[in-house]
């Protein structure tokens, strides 16, 4: 009877393996996962996660805010990272390593092979499973598609579907969730990425997918999960961003999950934060740090979770000579240009400020020089881009071309155009919003949008549509009938009239500038440049140094 029964579930986990809705950890014996009446009576499960790399393969310069200052280490760096897994898995009883998004945009190498470099890399990881973020997207489905078909680890995400036209949904393109089975207990991951990509990149990339909103299907899987397929422990994979993680967490369709393991706005959740339904982690960024959960299991329950936020310091973990080999294989071709030096900056560069901060005020500035006959420069709240802050022999901050497209991985054309006093202050109360909505579920996007030539003073946690308190254009009071000339990048896809998210806009046309030529010209003439920001952007409400976006919570960025 025992051995049809065993023979029963082999036969059902061979159809799960062929649907692709169920998989199990490469290694783990099939006594484990066939003999659910007799799990081992106490033992510890470890689930690793990173996100957010953003193909940043080196060990780089990373901020850590301490004692109200920042301070620099180097962390991170494909090689490192290699050499702390390998190192931490050794140690581990059973160990499971996924990675939750933006793993092929964000650098030259990148950008140079359309993200075929990133697929060697992450495969001499050994992770166990992957989500697609929402810079997966970048070279278009069709190539996200064949990139994320070349990592050998499953991939899952349960509200991204083919587009069949005509606002149609067809069949998810991933499968919805993974199944993780050690000594007869099952771990299950379900994944969510985020749903607003169509607006929050340039639309043309997300051609030909529909997403939805996790809450459509959660109920429905967390129930598969939990009472079909009886997981012990359900966690979300989330790359929606802390503060719509939160506000997942609190909704009833989370009821049943234990964890979201999130991903997106770069934050660095030491301490889970614990919401209605479900306690929300979030690892950092680019390589930095590895998110570690320990399941204590005991009677084939979970009877304890530990979680804790580990830096991976490159001086702590030399690089893996394999990895080592892999990357300078790939990179080589690229290495020279990457590293060419085409400018100085006397000040560390970094973007980690909500508000404003040092990168983004030397593109405005590259773009303002570049392009003068204009009233107001904007550029988009990006969060990604690691820091840069060790002088070379000059004693000046080199800035190379690799950096340029780790600032700014997509080069956009700047383009001009005209609105109005009047679209300017609506735009910038739709913008504050996304930011600082008092609903975590309407809070989207990066950071504060950028500009100059404007100064404007706001309350970042006031009413929404009355956050601006005053808006000043070259030292003049913003005039609601005013006509202003504009300049910001042009997106893939968007329609003639809108520049930067701001529609409407009139008499738009394209400059004979692109953002990188802009940045190149303006260093390669003004070298070193001192880009301290000028207070363009003041809440009244916040500090300048504001370096989260999520509030309500017990939470602190360091």
């Amino acid at each position: 009877m025992k051995s049809s029964r065993r023979k029963f579930i082999a036969q059902i986990g061979a159809l799960g393996a062929s649907t692709g809705l169920v998989g199990i950890a490469s290694g783990t014996p099939s006594s484990e996962i066939n003999n659910p009446e007799n799990p081992s009576t106490s033992f510890t499960l470890n689930i690793l996660q990173t996100t957010d790399v953003h193909c940043q393969i080196h060990a780089h310069d990373e901020l850590f805010w301490e004692n109200g200052k920042a301070v620099y280490r180097k962390t991170g760096g494909y090689a490192h990272l290699k050499t702390f897994l390998d190192q931490k898995r050794k140690k581990m009883q059973h160990s499971f390593l996924m990675d939750t998004g933006d793993m092929f945009q964000g650098s030259e190498l990148s950008v140079k092979t359309t993200g075929e470099a990133m697929v060697p890399i992450l495969n001499a990881l050994d992770y166990d499973l992957y989500l697609p973020g929402n810079w997966e997207v970048i070279y278009y489905k069709k190539s996200m598609q064949h990139l994320l078909g070349s990592l050998s680890a499953p991939k899952v995400c349960a509200n991204m579907y083919h587009d069949l036209g005509e606002g149609k949904k067809g069949e998810l393109i991933f499968p919805p969730y993974h199944i993780w089975a050690v000594n007869g207990i099952k771990i299950g991951f379900l994944g969510y990425t985020d749903h607003l990509v169509p607006l929050r990149q340039s639309p043309n990339y997300s051609k030909g997918i529909i997403y939805t909103k996790p809450e459509e299907n959660l109920a429905h899987y967390v129930d598969v999960l939990r009472n079909q397929e009886k997981c012990a422990f359900v966690a979300i994979v989330a790359h929606l961003g802390l503060s719509q993680q939160i506000h997942l967490a609190n909704h009833p369709a989370c009821e049943g999950v234990d964890y979201i393991l999130g991903g997106d706005t770069h934050e660095r959740v030491r301490v889970p934060i614990q919401a209605k339904y479900a306690k929300v982690v979030e690892p950092g960024a680019f390589g930095s740090f590895v998110g570690k959960l320990e399941l204590k299991i005991k009677d084939g329950k979970v009877v304890s979770d530990t979680y804790e936020l580990m830096e991976v310091d490159s001086k702590k973990y030399p690089e893996s000579p394999k990895m080592k080999e892999i990357i300078a294989q790939y990179e080589g071709p690229y290495l020279e240009d990457i590293q060419k030096v085409v400018g100085y900056s006397t000040i560390p560069l970094f973007r980690y400020f909500v508000i404003e901060n040092t990168i983004d005020t030397m593109i405005l500035d590259a773009i303002d020089w570049q392009v003068p006959d204009v009233d107001i420069v904007l550029s988009n709240g990006f969060r990604f881009c690691p820091p840069r802050s060790t002088p070379d022999h000059t004693g000046n901050i080199p800035i190379t071309n690799g950096f340029i497209f780790d600032m700014l991985p997509v080069d956009s054309t700047i383009r001009t155009g005209k609105v109005t006093g009047k679209q300017i202050q609506e735009w910038l109360e739709r913008e504050l919003n996304n930011v600082f909505a008092a609903d975590a579920s309407k809070r989207f996007g990066g950071w504060v949008i950028k500009f100059k030539g404007m100064e404007v003073k706001f309350n970042a946690f006031g009413e929404e549509g009355k956050r601006v308190q005053s808006a000043m254009v070259h030292g003049l009071p913003l005039d609601l009938e005013k006509v202003y000339k504009i300049c910001a990048c042009e997106r893939d896809g968007d329609p003639d009239d809108m520049l930067c998210r701001f529609r409407g806009v009139k008499d738009t046309q394209n400059t004979a500038f692109t953002l990188h030529q802009a940045m190149k010209n303006y260093l390669g003439e003004n070298s070193p440049v001192t880009p301290t920001p000028p207070k363009s952007a003041e809440a009244l409400d916040a500090p300048a140094t504001l370096l989260t976006q999520v509030s309500g919570v017990d939470y602190e960025f360091r």
